[in-house]
């Protein structure tokens, strides 16, 4: 089914997703900030779907992509609930594949929806990053003018599909993020978790995964540290072993 279909959540926003129909424990993938469902690691999980008969839907976020809803109003409490909005219009269990901030998202997901997750592939997960990571990366008058007008533009240019272009940065994108933070307590979360992080990943540092490890109880945990790895986590070799971990989560559904 390659036509993008629509799901309405709340308010009557509207979700953007492609399906592949297969068979098996339906593999959801969750994007990154400012990314949508065809970046590469999505469209080689859709590729694999294809070839080995997976159930796969890839979606964009609120305010990304193809999907509705006004960016200023994007929060993470907000592509929290549309993730679960999505899980909830599936049947059966799922194996939910997060790349940094949709690995924060997954695990929101999993701790609201424990039963339906069969497992977790988490890539460099940005868990907690408004207040850890982004928060601390902006300059002392970009915080201030954040604070004083509520907002900021922003403007992080890179190589071609790499750099998040301009966006609006909001106060409220920092204050619901707060509401969320998961690394100042247990994360009792009994699916297995495998997750991917580079070493020279330099949005999210490698010690942002092992303080996740630390606080992930209640069921196994695999941590990959990827040498040489990026942010990014699409090279060749990245891709198969995603593919090749989502595999294995699938097969762990059955037994």
């Amino acid at each position: 089914m390659d036509d993008i279909q629509h799901l309405t959540c709340r308010g009557g926003e509207t979700l953007a997703y492609r399906r592949v129909d297969g068979d098996g424990p339906t593999v959801v993938w969750i994007g990154g900030f400012r990314s949508d469902m065809e970046g590469n690691k999505a469209m080689a999980l859709d590729a694999a779907a294809r070839e080995r008969g997976w159930d796969y839907v890839r979606y964009d976020h609120f305010a990304h992509g193809k999907s509705s809803g006004d960016w200023r109003k994007a929060t993470i409490g907000r592509w929290r609930e549309d993730a679960i909005c999505m899980i909830d219009s599936l049947q059966g269990p799922v194996v939910v594949v997060g790349s940094s901030m949709g690995g924060w998202v997954a695990l929101l997901l999993a701790l609201a929806r424990p039963g339906r997750m069969a497992g977790l592939v988490l890539i460099n997960p940005a868990q907690d990053f408004t207040e850890r990571l982004m928060w601390p990366s902006l300059a002392d008058h970009e915080r201030h003018a954040i604070l004083r007008d509520g907002e900021i533009v922003i403007v992080e240019e890179g190589p071609p599909g790499e750099g998040l272009g301009e966006y609006v940065l909001t106060l409220g994108l920092f204050e619901d993020g707060r509401d969320w933070l998961l690394l100042g307590a247990p994360l009792p979360i009994a699916a297995p978790v495998h997750i991917f992080q580079g070493r020279a990943d330099d949005v999210v540092p490698w010690r942002h995964a092992t303080a996740l490890v630390e606080r992930l109880t209640g069921g196994d945990v695999r941590l990959d540290l990827i040498e040489g790895g990026d942010h990014r986590l699409s090279a060749p070799d990245d891709l198969e072993r995603l593919i090749e971990a989502v595999e294995r989560m699938r097969l762990q559904a059955f037994t």
